[in-house]
């Protein structure tokens, strides 16, 4: 039986007051997730807007980017990715990822078939267990091998304006690859593209319209302390835009919440050392890459043509929008890798320092040398299996940030949630698709430990409750989240979905 929020049920969940700290993919969807059960929360945001962090382009349904983590990551990132289409199904660019091995690889193709079965059987199991789960395609589907012959064929239909069979999307591929720089059979997942700009408009419009959320933007958190009573805890906040040297007392504010939740991604250390709360972690500094191939003609898959990641024929990563527009990864380290980009926590401190010119890139702007250099070098990475790429140009500045990794795994790509002390957790996703198993074990923890006590969140713990996010419109999430796009200073065409 659905459950609403009755006024007992709303005045049960705001006894107690919830602060999310951090308003990137994981802190948004914390934020919703509580104050959709009608959880005070307020989230506290640094920067202007929301979902403004490092870069993500896709959905990681079963992690089939990365040959290097394990069996048992891949199939986390399956769950999370398919509750995830579920709640943010307005964010997902339908349409398939092509796994391309190059001739120069050591691996062959069928290295990767193990794998793919274990998640495609995983999947049937998660659709005969409910129904809802089958937003991947049928899970008989979920990959399928292409030898070359097959290939060729394809390439000998005309160009389609839409896809009316997932073959439709094999078609410009098959006329525009060099198929000799690559091995056979061919790979296609059902492995969907994710939008951070929809994603982006989602989270502000949800949380705009939900009362029990509390948004507070350029805000910078100086510090956190215990409560005197010792059970909750005060937060110190200042406006982001001024130093505290130079702020007069009555701009600075101390909030009291029950319940603090650390969303403040590859910065999450500065949190934890306002507590003195230990945290072995790693930030990783990477950049992608916006280019316009005018030429462009048909429709495009994602395309992965593997490789190993740090060396000159690392990973190429080839992600479409509309008009053109790509978005490009080069797991290289004159790409999308840097020299020294990669960092640890000390004993000292649990915030891994990056050095001061990956901060200024961050915190400033790009030299436009750079963006060029790197751009350039993508698109001739990509124009080694798709020898017409290279006519492509760079169109905006790169999408990039600074990634948090728990632990002292660089590998490790399914990650959610860690707790400290009492009251205090910390949303340690790496992927985007984490983001949402990190808000359910939040809620757990609030009702195991006494904080909130709520017959509805009881009742949807193990139920996403997401009535105002899942009715946001399309047409008022494109508009908002091209705004976004303009104001980030990137093309619109990365906040529309294909159509």
């Amino acid at each position: 039986m659905t459950q609403t929020l009755t006024g007992e049920n709303l005045r049960a969940a705001k006894a107690k007051k919830v602060a999310v700290v951090g308003a990137g993919v994981a802190g948004s969807t914390i934020a919703l997730r509580l104050a959709e059960l009608g959880i005070d929360t307020t989230l506290i945001e640094k920067g202007p807007s929301l979902v403004n962090g490092p870069p993500f382009c896709h959905l990681h349904a079963g992690g089939n980017l990365y040959r290097e983590i394990s069996d048992q990551q891949c199939l986390t990132l399956l769950q999370q990715s398919i509750d995830t289409t579920k709640v943010y199904v307005q964010s997902i660019n339908v349409r398939p990822t092509v796994l391309a091995v190059p001739t120069s690889d050591p691996s062959e193709p069928l290295d990767l078939l193990p794998r793919l079965e274990k998640l495609r059987t995983q999947y049937q199991v998660l659709v005969d267990q409910d129904a809802s789960n089958e937003v991947l395609g049928k899970p008989a589907d979920y990959f399928r091998l292409y030898d070359r012959a097959e290939i060729e064929a394809i390439g000998q239909r005309p160009l389609p304006e839409q896809a009316q069979c997932d073959e439709d999307w094999l078609v410009a591929f098959a006329k525009l690859v060099n198929l000799d720089t690559i091995k056979f059979p061919l790979v296609v997942v059902q492995e969907y593209g994710l939008s951070a700009f929809r994603w982006a408009a989602i989270a502000n419009l949800a949380i705009a319209r939900l009362p029990s959320c509390h948004l507070q933007t350029h805000t910078s958190v100086v510090g956190i302390r215990r409560s005197e009573t010792g059970k909750g805890w005060q937060i110190i906040t200042k406006p982001a835009s001024r130093n505290l040297e130079s702020t007069v007392n009555q701009d600075v504010q101390v909030t009291e919440y029950d319940y603090v939740v650390n969303a403040c991604g590859f910065k999450s250390g500065e949190l934890d050392d306002m507590i003195k709360a230990k945290r072995q972690r790693m930030v990783e500094f990477k950049a992608s890459f916006v280019t316009h191939w005018p030429e462009c003609q048909g429709l495009w898959p994602e395309i992965v043509f593997h490789g190993q990641r740090g060396t000159p024929q690392g990973m190429a990563q080839l992600t479409p929008y509309p008009g053109g527009y790509f978005q490009l990864h080069g797991m290289t380290q004159a790409i999308t890798l840097f020299e020294g980009g990669l960092v640890a926590s000390s004993e000292q401190s649990a915030q891994p320092r990056l050095a001061p010119h990956f901060i200024k890139k961050i915190d400033e702007q790009w030299p436009e040398h750079l963006v060029t250099e790197r751009t350039v070098s993508n698109i001739a990475h990509i124009a080694k299996f798709i020898p017409d790429f290279k006519s492509a140009k760079t169109a905006s500045k790169p999408l990039f940030g600074a990634q948090q990794i728990p632990g002292e795994d660089p590998d490790l790509r399914a990650a959610d949630v860690s707790f400290d002390q009492q009251g205090y957790a910390r949303a340690e996703i790496v992927k985007a698709s984490s983001a949402l198993a990190t808000a359910d074990a939040i809620l757990k923890d609030l009702l195991e430990t006494g904080v909130i006590k709520s017959e509805l969140a009881q009742h949807y713990l193990t139920e996403h409750y997401f009535p105002v996010t899942k009715q946001c419109r399309s047409d008022e999430i494109t508009k908002l989240a091209e705004q976004f796009a303009r104001d980030r200073n990137y093309p619109d065409a990365l906040a529309r979905n294909f159509s």
